[in-house]
């Protein structure tokens, strides 16, 4: 599995704490995406986005589509994109 970490600068004009979820299932629908996780952080200026893909080439062939949806999401919610990292994730586990 791979994953893709969006980060977002908010501010007091940042619209909500989420995405809305038009954005959320406009990113499911990309061929190969597995999931996807949205932090917000509560002591600080920072929203996380974490989507994740069923392989390296799924990931690599959302690019342009994940480019398009997180300016339209920083567009919506009033926040600013600060970074996008790719990982491969090499661990995970999940109680319950």
């Amino acid at each position: 599995m791979f994953a893709r970490v969006s980060t977002f600068k908010t501010g007091p004009e940042t619209l909500s704490d989420a995405p809305s979820e038009d954005i959320v299932s406009r990113v499911l629908q990309i061929p190969g995406c597995k999931g996807v996780y949205y932090l917000n952080g509560k002591e600080t200026d920072k929203a996380i986005a974490i989507t994740l893909w069923d392989s390296e080439e799924a990931m690599a062939a959302s690019r342009e589509e994940a480019n398009r949806i997180r300016k339209d999401t920083s567009e919506e919610e009033k926040t600013q994109i600060v970074d996008v990292e790719e990982f491969e994730v090499t661990a995970s586990s999940l109680n319950g």
